[in-house]
C-alpha cells in the first residue's frame, strides 16, 4: 500500500520515484535526480510535517512525496501582447488644501491626455500632506463609496479616456488606515486597489525619522492588474526597496511596475534612481515613478524626480524637483526582447533557492 501511494505521487507529479533503502523515517523520495529527505538532513521536518520519530503514517509520506516533487522551478507566466503605450507621469505641487490638491489632479490629468498620453501616473498621498497628523484627517472610505477624491479619479480617468494609475491617498475601512493606491480604466472604472504592503518605518539619527506604523497599517495582498495600456504591477514607495515583490510580479507577467512614491531628500539623492534601476534590470521590466513635488516648507520634504526606467535600466523620462508633467512612449515589445537576449528566469538555479508567492496558497 505505501509504493502504490508513491507511485501514485509519480503520476501526479511525473517524476520518479523511489523507495529509500532504510525505514522511512529516515528514507528518501526522490524527484528529477534530487533527494528529498525526510529528516532535518536535507528539509526541515516543518517542510513535510512528518514527526521527528516514529514511521511516517501512508498519507504523511504520500503528501511529503507530492511536496518534494513539486519542488520544480515556478513557471513565469507570458506578459500581454506587446503594444506601445505614452505615458505621463504628473508631479503634483501637494497642499493642505485638499480641494485644491483634486483641482491640481484633474487638471493634470486634462494636461496629460491631450497630450498624448494613454496611461497616467498621479503621486504618492496627492490629496494631502505627507504626515501621520495628515493621514487621519484626509482618510476616505473607498468601499462606502463616499471618497471625493476616488469619485473625482473616476470621472477624470472617463473624460480623458486614459488609464489612471491615481497615486496614493489615506483609505479609512473597518476602523484601519492604509496607504491605497486606486486604478481606473479608460471608462472610470475602479479596476484594482492596492495597499501599501511595506510601511515606512525609519530611523537614522540626525536626518529623519518617520513611522507609518504609527497610524497606517499595512496591506496584505500584491496587485497586478491587466489595463488597456499594459499588464502592470503596483507598489507604493517603500514597497521599492523589496526585490522579492518585484520578483513575484515579474513571474506573474508584468510589463511595468507602476511605483507612486514620495523618497525625501536623505533617501532620495541616496537610493531613489539606484533602486528603481535594480528592479528594472533584475526583472527586465519597465519601472515608472510618480512623486510629488519638491516643497522645502512642508513637514516632510519630497525628493521629486519622477522616472521611468526602461528593462535595460536606461532612464527615458525624468522630471526634476518641481511641479511638472513627464512624457514617454513605452514600447513593451523591450520586455519580451531583454527576456529572450538573456534569459534570466530561465537561467535561475530553483534547485539551489527559491521564490514562493504565498498569497496563491
Amino acid at each position: 500500500m505505501l509504493l502504490s501511494c508513491l507511485q501514485f505521487a509519480k503520476l501526479l507529479a511525473g517524476r520518479s520515484v523511489v523507495s529509500g533503502p532504510r525505514v522511512w523515517p529516515t528514507s528518501c523520495v526522490q524527484a528529477s535526480g534530487r533527494a528529498y529527505q525526510v529528516n532535518r538532513s536535507l528539509v526541515p521536518f516543518r517542510a513535510f510535517n512528518v514527526p521527528r520519530r516514529g514511521i511516517a503514517t501512508r498519507v504523511q509520506l504520500f503528501a511529503a512525496a507530492v511536496r518534494a516533487m513539486s519542488a520544480e522551478a515556478p513557471k513565469q507566466i507570458a506578459t500581454p501582447k506587446a503594444q506601445k503605450v505614452k505615458l505621463a507621469l504628473c508631479q503634483l505641487a501637494v497642499s493642505p488644501d485638499k480641494d485644491m490638491n483634486i483641482q491640481k489632479a484633474q487638471k493634470a490629468i486634462k494636461e496629460a491626455a491631450q497630450a498624448g498620453a494613454q496611461l497616467v501616473i498621479l503621486p504618492e498621498m496627492w490629496n494631502c500632506p505627507y504626515s501621520n497628523e495628515s493621514f487621519p484627517k484626509y482618510a476616505e472610505d473607498i468601499e462606502a463609496g463616499n471618497s471625493r477624491s476616488v469619485s473625482a479619479m473616476s470621472n477624470s480617468a472617463k473624460e480623458a479616456g486614459i488609464t489612471l494609475v491615481a497615486g496614493s491617498i489615506p483609505e479609512s475601512s473597518s476602523g484601519k488606515l492604509y496607504n491605497t493606491c486606486c486604478i481606473f480604466d479608460d471608462q472610470g472604472k475602479l479596476l484594482a486597489k492596492h495597499r501599501k504592503v511595506h510601511l515606512f518605518d525609519i530611523d537614522i539619527p540626525g536626518k529623519i525619522t518617520f513611522k507609518e506604523s504609527g497610524t497606517l497599517t499595512q496591506g496584505e495582498s500584491f496587485t497586478v492588474v491587466d489595463t488597456p495600456a499594459c499588464r502592470m504591477g503596483i507598489g507604493i514607495c517603500y514597497d521599492l526597496r523589496f526585490p522579492e515583490l518585484a520578483m513575484v510580479y515579474a513571474q506573474r507577467g508584468v510589463q511595468l511596475i507602476v511605483y507612486p512614491g514620495a523618497f525625501n531628500m536623505t533617501t532620495g539623492p541616496a537610493h531613489w534612481e539606484l533602486l528603481q534601476k535594480a528592479r528594472a534590470v533584475d526583472n527586465q521590466m519597465f519601472i515608472a515613478t510618480c512623486s510629488p513635488a519638491r516643497d522645502a516648507g512642508a513637514g516632510y520634504t519630497a525628493w521629486g524626480h519622477s522616472m521611468i526606467i526602461d528593462p535595460f535600466a536606461a532612464i527615458i523620462a525624468q522630471a526634476e524637483e518641481k511641479a511638472t508633467i513627464v512624457h514617454a512612449e513605452l514600447d513593451f515589445a523591450q520586455v519580451d526582447e531583454r527576456r529572450q537576449n538573456m534569459p534570466l528566469f530561465k537561467q535561475k538555479r530553483f534547485d539551489l533557492y527559491g521564490l514562493v508567492d504565498k498569497t496563491l496558497q
